[in-house]
């Protein structure tokens, strides 16, 4: 259901002073039943300043609410149809280089892409079309001063046969397109699931991380003492890094209160 506005439960209750190391944001689709015009106000609240994953027709409502996008979307096909396949890069050149002066247009910096689905292509195969596809789209976020983003994600569990799913992986293809316009979406999530090893992976490749993902894990929930991570550490070693750009939560509410679950997993991460 979405709540109508002004019937989003209230978080008053909770206002932490933050302490200002990391930067939060959420993102927009595990609130999903919430208006924007009620979410953004309560975010606020809890000092959340920004939301991952709106696209541009909504883009007006974070602006009168002071919410800054954190990470756009909505040049993508699909999370399975991306760069490491020559059939998809016509649409997807042409759906980048739209957006990305919309981006810049609006005052964002960070828009994401994704590495589609291996279906018969080798790792290698699917990187250099990934390098051949991007071309025209990164020269274009250099221009712009954009940076286009690939998120990694687990294939064991959530997105089987997704191509982008190791850090060596996206650190290789990052490596070869050699622009600071181009980096990952480190999904802590995700990579706890696939790989593991999150702090040391964090610690020698953050320079290739430009954005950061979490959730319980397993279940992809709250990210409380009921899941295996220790958040604060994570983020303390997120922290050491220098890295001045999100976190964003991307966990699936399970409590009573989703905002209070919220709230309450921004003050776990603020380290």
């Amino acid at each position: 259901m979405i709540f109508p506005l002004g019937a989003a439960p209230e978080v008053d209750f909770f206002k932490p002073t933050l302490k200002g190391n990391i930067k939060h944001s959420v993102a927009r689709w595990c609130f999903q039943d919430y208006t924007l015009p009620d979410l953004l106000p309560q975010l606020k609240t809890m000092g959340i300043q920004a939301i991952d994953l709106v696209g541009p027709d909504d883009w007006p409502t974070l602006k009168k609410h002071g919410v800054y996008c954190s990470m756009a979307n909505g040049a993508e096909i699909s999370l399975t149809e991306g760069f490491n396949e020559p059939k998809y890069h016509a649409q997807l050149q042409e759906n980048y280089l739209q957006m990305i002066p919309k981006v810049k247009d609006a005052g964002y910096q960070n828009l994401i892409c994704f590495s589609g689905n291996r279906r018969s292509l080798s790792d290698a195969e699917g990187m250099e079309n990934c390098v051949e596809g991007l071309k025209p789209v990164i020269e274009s976020a250099q221009k712009h001063g954009v940076i286009v983003l690939m998120e990694l994600f687990n294939s064991k569990i959530d997105h089987p046969d997704y191509m982008a799913d190791k850090s060596a992986w996206g650190v290789e293809l990052c490596q070869k397109i050699n622009s600071p316009h181009f980096k990952l979406l480190y999904d802590i999530y995700h990579m706890q699931i696939n790989e593991g090893d999150i702090i040391r992976t964090i610690q020698e490749h953050h320079p290739y991380f430009g954005h950061y993902h979490t959730a319980g894990v397993p279940g992809r929930h709250e990210i409380e003492e009921e899941q295996e991570l220790y958040y604060p550490a994570v983020m303390q070693a997120i922290h050491q890094t220098g890295f001045g750009g999100y976190v964003a939560q991307e966990f699936i509410p399970t409590r009573k209160n989703p905002l209070e679950s919220l709230a309450k997993s921004v003050q776990v991460c603020d380290i």
